[in-house]
């Protein structure tokens, strides 16, 4: 690979007129070295100046935090606190048709549930009333009380609930008790990430958000440097060792792979759907977490490559971004 090739690919990324999107940070390694950095200017609007973006900037994961949930999960796998065949377990799913979700369903989109997706269209968005609206105190609690459209297991959508969710089930096993004080909830589940997985990962800029509840909006809202995003591809490269060779494990053996089979494809964004991760089927191997603007975090394992990518690309021309980050990575 010429560094040259890739110079001239980031300067060029760099430089897109606005209407083709803003990149704000862009990380690369290769066996855990970074080898190009770059980063923007975020615009001026109404409410703050320009602001220049920098290693220590710490900014919106968006949807990445999907990914960050699925290893989440793997931890309390290996603690045994999670069964991902079995049944989820949500109390108000009792005796309902929705009991027969399973954790795998979750993972995979695959809930049967209702949800709608939309981050434009308030007036039809299960999403922006769940994040934004009056949906109540507990986003998990709205989720799981939409209706059931599909048999679960049968009909992949694409659902912030799922997540959400999921994340209220991790809170639940890890005090032992569903509902309780908001307060004790998100100190528990703050303290887990903390010290099971930023941690010993080494993302000590990672801010995780929480709702009303005080569970994790795994769905949306982590808050870190571009770097530190980097070192949760990282994780993910080395199979769910901290770092190879010296680290600990803290995710199952095959986490990895658990993330990238393929449950679905999705034919708006040409992407592959694993669970809580992303694949695009033109890099075989790679897996990627993907945030809503053109939020990335993407790794090749068998290139030992990570790619971050933070910044604001609209929605209509996401293809072009994409094929740019690929096109990066193709040249390893």
């Amino acid at each position: 690979m010429g560094n040259t090739d890739l110079s001239a690919r980031i300067d060029d990324l760099f430089a897109r007129p606005p209407s083709e999107g803003i990149s704000l940070a862009l990380v690369i390694q290769q066996g855990g070295q970074v080898i190009a950095e770059r980063y923007g200017t975020q615009p001026a609007n109404e409410l703050q100046s320009a602001l220049q973006i920098t290693a220590d900037s710490t900014m919106i994961s968006w949807s990445m935090a999907k990914s960050i949930t699925h290893a989440a999960v793997g931890i309390a796998v290996s603690d045994g606190l999670v069964d991902v065949e079995a049944q989820a377990p949500v109390p108000e799913w009792a005796d309902t048709p929705k009991e027969s979700i399973t954790m795998l369903d979750l993972l995979e989109m695959r809930s049967g549930l209702s949800f709608v997706e939309d981050y434009v269209d308030d007036s039809v968005s299960n999403c922006i009333e769940m994040l934004f609206g009056d949906s109540g105190p507990s986003h998990a609690a709205y989720a799981a009380a939409l209706p059931l459209l599909h048999a679960p297991g049968t009909e992949w959508s694409y659902s912030s609930g799922t997540t959400n969710i999921i994340t209220r089930v991790l809170g639940d096993v890890l005090i032992g008790a569903s509902g309780g004080a908001p307060e004790r909830r998100k100190e528990v589940m703050q303290t887990f990430l903390r010290d099971r997985l930023f941690g010993p990962v080494g993302m000590d800029s990672a801010q995780p958000k929480f709702d009303s509840a005080g569970d994790f909006v795994g769905s949306s809202y982590v808050y870190a440097t571009a770097r530190d995003f980097a070192q949760f591809g990282e994780l993910y490269r080395h199979d769910g060792i901290t770092d190879l060779g010296r680290g600990e494990r803290i995710l199952p053996e095959g986490w990895l792979d658990h993330a990238r089979h393929k449950s679905a494809h999705d034919d708006s964004g040409g992407a592959d759907y694993g669970r809580h991760w992303w694949m695009w089927p033109d890099l075989p191997g790679e897996l990627h977490c993907s945030g809503h603007e053109g939020q990335y975090t993407c790794v090749i394992p068998d290139s030992e490559l990570v790619l971050v990518h933070l910044g604001k690309t609209p929605a209509p021309v996401a293809a072009g971004l994409a094929a740019r980050l690929r096109g990066m990575m193709q040249l390893f």
